[in-house]
């Protein structure tokens, strides 16, 4: 790998890092400040609404700039949304502030990957970039779950600054504070990656003309026969493990009496599991042999459903690492795949712009559905069911798609399969 790889991976675990220490934080925040369930479930699809919102523009956004300076301003905006909650703004809009930036970080962050390395090596660099990020969920969530304990955050609170009032008088809130910190180291590695030879891609002129370049983008990755397959796939997995993520905080509540420093244990523990599978793909899955793994997708969701029968930890355990590594083994072969081919269509940016916008549309419509389930008072185990379900018979769907294609487009697929065995990139000025 390039040494500029590096220095990605080290903006993007920092950054990742904080994210996930912050959903924690957030959540506690809401719960002691006598804030609904609903309202804690719906920090997820807050989280995804700019993604789906500024879709069309963060893309183009992202293509127009060089992607490190990119990445440097989309963390600048997670730090404005971290000050935001810390000094009395509602969790929820702050939160979405911190998506914002997230979703501005994230065309960059993926679309430079396809400039800076050939194709054969994008499925190992996703393997890198996914596992690494797995880290930092699973040491975000412990981060965070650290942070509003009482022996931590007692240490953080003791913390004065002579002649200044703060303000930070709880646990949260002096975790939120540190955070921020976080935020300002990863923008600070953003300054060091390095500038690629892809050209810059102008921004179109008007409001319309970003739609519909967007639009036409999005059109170019659903009609292709290898795209539509790997977008359907990710966007899927994306949708639900965006939302099991505070599914597991809550079922951890009802099967274990978990608080949520406990319960956010157990979402790192996910984590371990899909950061082995994702680093397993990388070292066997090819990019030309990707769809193979679609099946697993069909697994992952009836295991789901088996978390409603287990009511002890030693058996929760290696059971999600079991999960998550099978989420972990069927998303980064799927994603090398998807963003190859964006690549070859459209740029990379707006090609990551594209994916974004479908996954995140899918966590906000799936964590929209759960609030609203959660706000009528349907359990953990209900909300489990219903996602194992959908999970296991919507990757059946797509098997079944992906067949067919075989079938009736048999010599475009084989083409499109060629491309991605021999295709290469420029090299780096």
């Amino acid at each position: 790998m390039k040494r500029g790889f590096y220095t990605i991976m080290s903006a993007q675990f920092f950054s990742s890092l904080a994210d996930n220490a912050l959903f924690v934080a957030a959540v506690e925040l809401i719960r002691i400040s006598g804030g609904a369930e609903w309202q804690r479930a719906a920090l997820v699809p807050m989280f995804a609404l700019f993604y789906v919102i500024l879709a069309p523009f963060v893309g183009a956004f992202a293509d127009a700039l060089p992607k490190g300076r990119v990445m440097f301003i989309s963390n600048l905006i997670k730090v404005a949304g971290g000050l935001m909650m810390l000094f009395g703004t509602h969790p929820l809009l702050a939160y979405a502030i911190v998506g914002l930036g997230a979703a501005a970080y994230s065309p960059a962050k993926y679309g430079i990957l396809t400039e800076l390395l050939p194709p054969s090596q994008l499925v190992k660099a996703n393997g890198w970039i996914e596992g690494l990020t797995i880290a930092s969920i699973i040491l975000g969530v412990l981060l965070g779950g650290q942070l509003i304990g009482d022996r931590v955050s007692h240490m953080l609170l003791m913390v004065d600054v002579p002649m200044f009032d703060t303000g930070i008088d709880t646990a949260p809130e002096a975790a939120i504070a540190s955070l921020v910190g976080l935020y300002v180291l990863a923008a600070l590695f953003n300054l060091r990656i390095p500038r690629t030879s892809a050209p810059l891609q102008p921004l179109a002129h008007s409001l319309p003309d970003l739609v519909r370049d967007f639009s036409a983008c999005n059109s170019k990755l659903w009609q292709d026969k290898l795209g539509q397959i790997s977008l359907a796939t990710t966007t899927l997995f994306w949708g639900v493990s965006g939302n099991l993520r505070y599914i597991v905080l809550a079922w951890a509540a009802a099967a274990l009496g978990y608080g949520t420093t406990q319960a956010s244990s157990l979402v790192g523990v996910v984590a371990i599991g899909t950061a082995v599978g994702a680093v397993v793909a990388s070292l066997y899955c090819r990019l030309d042999r990707a769809t193979a793994v679609i099946p697993l997708g069909v697994a992952m969701g009836l295991l789901v459903i088996f978390m409603n029968f287990i009511h002890n930890v030693w058996v929760a355990a290696p059971f999600l690492i079991l999960l998550g590594g099978i989420g972990g083994y069927l998303v980064v072969p799927m994603n090398a795949l998807l963003q190859h081919r964006g690549h070859n269509l459209m740029g990379a940016g707006r090609s990551i712009a594209v994916q974004n916008f479908n996954e995140q549309a899918c966590i906000l419509g799936l964590g929209a559905f759960y609030t609203a389930m959660t706000r009528f008072g349907l359990s953990a185990f209900g909300a489990i069911t219903i996602f194992g379900v959908v999970v296991a018979g919507t990757m059946w769907w797509i098997r079944r798609w992906h067949q067919r294609n075989l079938v009736v487009h048999k010599d475009e697929v084989e083409h499109l399969l060629d491309i991605a065995r021999t295709d290469h990139l420029p090299q780096d000025r």
